[in-house]
């Protein structure tokens, strides 16, 4: 429990991580700024905030699937329903009893609105914002989804945690791409994450070949993290890890049209991105896993519907040396351009964020 004023900083934080760029294409976090970083900007009637923390730990190492090229890595938490649901309905029930007890009103949230829930999460004691910027908990290791509870009754507060991350940097050192140019700070635009889930276009080449066989989210830097070895694996059934969301083959996945995708990740937080998004990141897989086998599937999604698809197809095939004759007609420009590098390896377009968010030596 804490206070809604209980990080002051968190306007300046916020306004600074926003100012360089680091959010990426989520235009939603650079609105209703006032609110995301004052509670009581967003509920005038809040007087204390309960941060809840749900484990969904692993039953094994997130980083498996990572060693079959053949089969696309999922992110845990993607890999089973989508949390928004569990964690709201298990907050509205909280929420209800304790408004009928202390006679008080009573907001929830889980990600729909801007809270900011790792800073009051610390503040309230549940753990601390590791390097990698995620919730770090003694108990649960970094596994915790967040939910809040805003409050008008008047609660005592917990001290918050302190930072025990010491020296150690396993989390800056694992990310493929160096999406960390701090302790502490993330560059969404270059964060595996965000590029395979929320950003919309095609994604810069630079990052493609270190997206490996990752097909939705990554999970490196929070894999690595040494806190995990207090962590169990969740007990909420209605967290239960689906087996065929563990690491399904490459080929299944090439092969989904809509309504397939939509039967497949139905309830799970996968199908929100949409089956377009998720369709260019397996042709990234199917690039990298330099097999030939699947060569066949990006042929038959040269001519999908979606450029977005059709792009990426380009560069699978033209990776694995399979790439056909350019058709005359293509009329999407970044597909043309597609086309273009592959037939021009040699040239290649600068992307706009080279050399953004690079560690520092």
């Amino acid at each position: 429990m804490t206070r809604p004023d209980a990080v002051p900083a968190l306007p300046e934080r916020l306004a600074a991580w926003l100012a360089a760029g680091h959010h990426g294409g989520m235009a939603w976090m650079a609105e209703r700024t006032a609110e995301r970083a004052g509670p009581a900007r967003l509920w005038p009637a809040v007087r204390s905030i309960v941060m809840l923390g749900i484990n969904a730990g692993p039953d094994g190492d997130p980083l498996a699937a990572l060693q079959d090229s053949s089969r696309g890595a999922i992110a845990v938490y993607a890999r089973r329903r989508d949390y928004h649901d569990v964690i709201k309905g298990k907050l509205k029930e909280l929420g209800g009893a304790f408004a009928a007890k202390a006679g008080a009103e009573i907001k929830v949230f889980v990600d729909t609105a801007p809270v900011m829930e790792k800073p009051l999460a610390a503040a309230a004691g549940l753990g601390w914002q590791g390097k990698h910027s995620v919730l770090v908990s003694r108990d649960a290791g970094n596994w915790l989804l967040l939910g809040a509870l805003y409050t008008t009754a008047a609660l005592p507060v917990d001290e918050p945690e302190g930072d025990h991350c010491g020296r150690c940097r396993r989390c800056l050192d694992a990310c493929p791409t160096g999406a960390f140019p701090a302790p502490y700070r993330l560059d969404a635009r270059r964060c595996l994450a965000y590029l395979t889930i929320e950003h919309a276009g095609p994604i810069p080449e630079e990052f493609r070949v270190p997206m490996g066989n990752r097909v939705f989210g990554c999970d490196d830097c929070l894999a690595v993290c040494p806190w995990n070895k207090f962590a169990v694996a969740t007990r909420e059934a209605r967290l239960a890890a689906r087996a065929d969301l563990a690491a399904p083959p490459l080929a299944e996945l090439a092969r989904l049209d809509d309504a397939a995708f939509r039967r497949r990740f139905a309830g799970t937080p996968i199908k929100r991105t949409g089956r377009d998004r998720f369709l260019r990141n397996v042709l990234i897989a199917v690039g990298n896993a330099g097999d030939q086998s699947l060569a066949g599937e990006a042929e038959r999604l040269l001519e999908d519907p979606s450029p977005l698809v059709r792009g990426m197809a380009v560069w699978a095939l033209a990776r694995l040396g399979r790439l056909p004759p350019a058709p005359p007609d293509e009329p999407d420009p970044d597909v043309r351009v597609e086309w273009s590098r592959a037939k021009n390896p040699g040239v290649q377009r600068a992307s706009p964020l080279a050399g953004a968010g690079r560690r520092p030596a």
